[in-house]
């Protein structure tokens, strides 16, 4: 069983910065971060495919976060810069084993962390 473990999540005013990281050590097609707010569906926030060089951000974060892979130490981390009170949710790490098709999209990721709660509040 895959396991993906998040952190870094807290409370942060607004403009701040914050970094969350995910433990992932398996081998993966494509991984990512999701978010999700009560009432919603959960949306793909950044993911990426290593072997294809490929990079997703969803237009409401593109220029604020970055999604970088350290291969040697197992994490994916999210860097979220300018933050905004709309941007307040649970985050979660997920990851999809089969090679191709959709790559970032919640209904087709494979597994799934438990989230870490981002909250953006003056």
């Amino acid at each position: 069983q895959e396991q993906l473990v998040e952190s870094g999540g807290g409370l942060v005013q607004p403009g701040g910065s914050l970094r969350l990281s995910c433990e992932a050590s398996g081998l993966y097609y494509s991984i990512g971060w999701f978010r999700q707010v009560p009432g919603k569906e959960r949306e793909g926030v950044a993911c990426r495919i290593d072997s294809e060089y490929s990079t997703y951000y969803a237009d409401s974060v593109k220029g604020r976060f970055t999604i970088s892979r350290d291969t040697a130490k197992n994490t994916l981390d999210l860097i979220m810069n300018s933050l905004k009170p709309e941007d307040t949710a649970v985050y979660y790490c997920a990851a999809k084993q089969a090679y191709g098709g959709r790559w970032c999209e919640y209904d087709v990721m494979d597994y799934w962390g438990k989230g870490t709660a981002v909250t953006v509040s003056s």
